[in-house]
C-alpha cells in the first residue's frame, strides 16, 4: 500500500471536495482511502508513504485532444515554410512533417509528448496521428510506447483523401487493426478511435468506408471547421455543411468527438445536441493557427458537452485552461463570462469523455476524482498560496495560480512514473538520446540536409 501524506487534497468528489491536510491511500492500481493525514496514517501504520511537501494532491489530468506527430517538431524550422493561411500552413508544415514520419519517428514522437505530458500531471490523453510515410503499425508503435511509460491513451489515425487512395485504405485499415484490437484487448489503460482529418479531405465514399470498417466498434474523432476549408468544400462540393455531412453518413454519437467546431451554424449545434455528439476545444492552437475562436459559450447553451484539448500546441492542459478564459472573454466582450465553462471541460467532461472509453470496461475504475474504488491516477503540486486557499475558492487558484511545470509527482493506474520531479520508472536520459537521433534524421529529411 502507497500512502500519499503532507499536502492539500483537492478531490473532484462533490460529497467531500477538499481536505486540509489529507492523505490518498493506494492499493494496486485503486484509490481505496481519502482522508486526513491523521486518520489514515492511524488506519495505515504500515504504508509506503509518499511526502506531497505541502503541496497540493489532486486528479491527474485529460488532455481529450493532442498530437503525437508534431512530437519532434520544437524548435524546427522549415526551409521555405512561410504559410499565410490554415491551409497553407498544414501544406507547409504538419502534412509536410507526418510524410516524413517513420515507424521509429513515430515512436520517438511518442516518448517526446508522453515524456511532457506526465512532466504537467497529465495522465490521460486523447491523440490523433498522421503519419503518412509509413501507415501500417503505427498505431500499435504509439501504443507499446505508452504501455512503457505508463500512460492512459486512446488513439486513433487521421483518415484523410490527401495522399491518395492506397494511403486512404492504409489509414482505414489501421484504424479498424488498432480499434479491434482494443475491443479484444479490453484493457483500461489504452483505447481506440476512429480518426479522420478534416471533412474537406474527406470524400462521401472515404466518409462511408470508416464507418463500414468501423462496424460500430468505437467512436468518431474527427477535425470539423476548425478552418473555413470545411465550410466552402461541404457548401460548394456538397451542398450542406460539414457536420451535417458527418450525419448524413452515421459519424455522430454520444462517443464521437469533433475538433474544433469554430466555424460551425447554429442548426449544426442542434444537431451535436440532439445525437449527444461531444466538441473539443483547444483555445491556444486556435489562436496560433489564426482560424477564429469557437462558439464555446453558445456550445454550452445548447446542451452540447465541450472538452479541452491542446492540439499538442502545449501539453500543459492549465495553460490551456488559462487561455481559454480570456479568450472567450474577449470574443464576447464580457469579462464576466467563461468561469464555469472553462472548469466544467476540463474537469467535468474531459472525464466524462475519458470515462466512456476507459471505465465502461470490464477492469474499468472512475476516472477525475479522488474517491475509494476510482482509478489511481494522481498528480501532486507544489503550490504555496499567499492567499487563503480552501474548497470556496479552489478553481481560482487553479486558474490564476497553478502552472504544468508546477507538478511534483505524477502517479498513473497506481505506479509512480515522475517522482520529485524525477523519472522513477524508466531511463529518461537513454529515451531523450534515441529520440535526439530521430529528431535529427526527420529535421534532414524535411530541409534536404543533415543535422
Amino acid at each position: 500500500m502507497l500512502l500519499i501524506v503532507n499536502g492539500r487534497v483537492i478531490t473532484r468528489d462533490e460529497a467531500h471536495p477538499y481536505i486540509e491536510d489529507g492523505a490518498v491511500a493506494i492499493e494496486g492500481q485503486k484509490i481505496v482511502a481519502v482522508d486526513t493525514r491523521a486518520k489514515l496514517e492511524a488506519a495505515y501504520p504500515d504504508a509506503e508513504k509518499l511526502d506531497a511537501h505541502g503541496g497540493v494532491i489532486m486528479p491527474g489530468l485529460i488532455n481529450c485532444h493532442t498530437h503525437i506527430y508534431s512530437g519532434l517538431a520544437r524548435g524546427l524550422a522549415i526551409k521555405d515554410c512561410n504559410p499565410h493561411n490554415f491551409l497553407e500552413n498544414l501544406e507547409q508544415q504538419w502534412w509536410n512533417i507526418d510524410r516524413h514520419l517513420t515507424l521509429d519517428g513515430t515512436r520517438a514522437c511518442a516518448y517526446a509528448t508522453i515524456l511532457d505530458s506526465l512532466r504537467d500531471g497529465v495522465t490521460t490523453i486523447f491523440d490523433h496521428h498522421a503519419s503518412f510515410c509509413e501507415i501500417p503499425d503505427s498505431l500499435f508503435a504509439i501504443k507499446d510506447v505508452a504501455k512503457e511509460l505508463g500512460i492512459r491513451a486512446c488513439l486513433c489515425y487521421e483518415t484523410s483523401d490527401r495522399d491518395g487512395e492506397a494511403k486512404r485504405d492504409e489509414s482505414i485499415a489501421e484504424n479498424a487493426a488498432f480499434a479491434k484490437w482494443a475491443a479484444d484487448e479490453d484493457d483500461d489503460m489504452i483505447a481506440a478511435m476512429f480518426g479522420g482529418h478534416a471533412l474537406f479531405t474527406l470524400s462521401d465514399e472515404t466518409l462511408d468506408k470508416m464507418v463500414e470498417a468501423n462496424n460500430g466498434l468505437t467512436g468518431f474523432h474527427i477535425h470539423v471547421c476548425e478552418g473555413m476549408d470545411d465550410v466552402y468544400d461541404s457548401a460548394l462540393n456538397h451542398g450542406t455543411t460539414a457536420v451535417h455531412r458527418l450525419l448524413d453518413h452515421g459519424l455522430l454519437g454520444e462517443k464521437t468527438m469533433l475538433g474544433h467546431c469554430i466555424h460551425v451554424t447554429p442548426a449544426d449545434m442542434d444537431i451535436l445536441a440532439h445525437t449527444h455528439t461531444s466538441i473539443v476545444n483547444n483555445p491556444e492552437s486556435n489562436m496560433g493557427n489564426a482560424v477564429g475562436c469557437a462558439p464555446v459559450l453558445e456550445f454550452f447553451k445548447r446542451g452540447i458537452d465541450v472538452c479541452m484539448g491542446t492540439d499538442a500546441y502545449t501539453h500543459d492542459m492549465l495553460e490551456s485552461l488559462k487561455v481559454f478564459l480570456p479568450m472567450q472573454r474577449h470574443n464576447a466582450c464580457m469579462p464576466n463570462v467563461g468561469w464555469v465553462e472553462a472548469m466544467t471541460m476540463l474537469f467535468k467532461n474531459n472525464v466524462k469523455m475519458a470515462e466512456k472509453y476507459f471505465s465502461t470496461k470490464s477492469n474499468g475504475k472512475p476516472l477525475g476524482k479522488l474517491a475509494p474504488g476510482a482509478a489511481a491516477d494522481i498528480a501532486i503540486f507544489d503550490y504555496k498560496p499567499f492567499t487563503p486557499f480552501s474548497d470556496e475558492n479552489i478553481d481560482g487558484h487553479m486558474l490564476f495560480g497553478f502552472e504544468g511545470k508546477n507538478c511534483r509527482t505524477t502517479i498513473v493506474n497506481g505506479k509512480v512514473l515522475y517522482k520529485d520531479r524525477e523519472f522513477v520508472a524508466f531511463d529518461e536520459d537513454k529515451i531523450n538520446a534515441w529520440t535526439m537521433v530521430e529528431a535529427k534524421k526527420l529535421w534532414g529529411e524535411l530541409n534536404g540536409r543533415q543535422y
